[in-house]
């Protein structure tokens, strides 16, 4: 038995969480195309049966930008603490070096450390021949890299060929997870997580960096389950925004929040939502611990 621990890191919205699904087949990040949709680490577990049986852990991360509040700072400290403890990082890059100064701040930070390095370059799909040839070439002329991939996350395009490289970096060890299990993470948390992303969907501009959702109550019983959840925003006109007119975007949420949470417990789901106001909850330590953004 082979089994290793995977970091997952990058900028925002290069397509870390996306990345994470495809190689797991199953959706269990959210993923959307705003920054901070990742907040905590999530971890995927990927396993293969005999002969060549192997488990790799990947653990997707927020992504790595310049800290604005102290979520932020949290989120940064989640992504880079794990660069001592796993036994492969995956950086995930989708535009060349020079563009980017977090990318080049990422890559002194990775110079640094002896964890193997692999470069993935996503959305190849995206890019003509000539552009990916001038990421690959710039990253490879920094040394830092035992290996390059380029791939589509979103279509899965190489995504089979750096699982089977990854494999071959995992030393000889236990079966942390039992077979079948794709993720550690509560049912209760992917919920929450679940209907964060659909008002990533759902909102607009600034709104979705000011909110958080806290379950309330969390009620199994025999072919239903019923969640209780509070939507935090910081400011009152982003209340109204996220109720919609005649309560019409907060039912959307929901209504499409459910039929997801359905579909991950196998059962009737009735969910609850409310709204309430926190101002500058993103900076309150005691707001950030009660939220979950404390600690691993």
């Amino acid at each position: 038995m082979k089994s290793g621990f995977v970091s997952i890191i990058g900028r925002p919205n290069v397509g870390k969480s996306t990345l994470l699904n495809a190689i797991l087949g199953e959706k269990i990040a959210i993923t959307a195309d705003k920054p901070q949709t990742t907040r905590n680490r999530i971890r995927g577990i990927y396993s293969e049966p005999e002969p060549d049986a192997c488990q790799l852990v990947f653990i997707d991360t927020p992504g790595i930008a310049r800290p604005r509040n102290k979520l932020g700072a949290y989120m940064t400290d989640q992504a880079m603490s794990t660069f001592g403890e796993v036994d492969i990082i995956l950086f995930v890059v989708d535009e060349k070096l020079g563009d980017r100064g977090g990318d080049n701040f990422i890559a002194g930070r990775l110079s640094g450390t002896d964890t193997p390095k692999i470069l993935v370059i996503n959305k190849m799909d995206t890019m003509t021949p000539d552009e990916y040839k001038s990421i690959f070439d710039e990253y490879e002329r920094t040394g830092v890299f035992a290996e390059i991939f380029g791939i589509s996350a979103l279509k899965g395009d190489n995504v089979p060929l750096l699982v089977e490289t990854l494999k071959g970096y995992a030393e000889d060890g236990p079966a942390y997870f039992p077979a079948g299990m794709v993720t550690d993470m509560p049912e209760r948390f992917l919920a929450g997580e679940i209907i964060r992303e659909k008002m990533l969907h759902y909102l607009r501009d600034e709104v979705p960096h000011g909110v958080a959702v806290e379950l309330e109550s969390y009620e199994e019983k025999p072919n239903l389950t019923k969640i209780s959840a509070v939507i935090y925003t910081e400011k009152k006109s982003h209340k109204g925004i996220i109720i919609g007119k005649d309560g019409h975007t907060l039912k959307g949420i929901g209504k499409s929040a459910r039929t997801e949470i359905e579909a991950l417990l196998g059962v009737r789901v009735f969910l609850e939502l409310w709204v309430k106001v926190k101002e500058n909850w993103r900076d309150s330590d005691r707001l950030l611990s009660s939220l979950g953004y404390r600690g691993d």
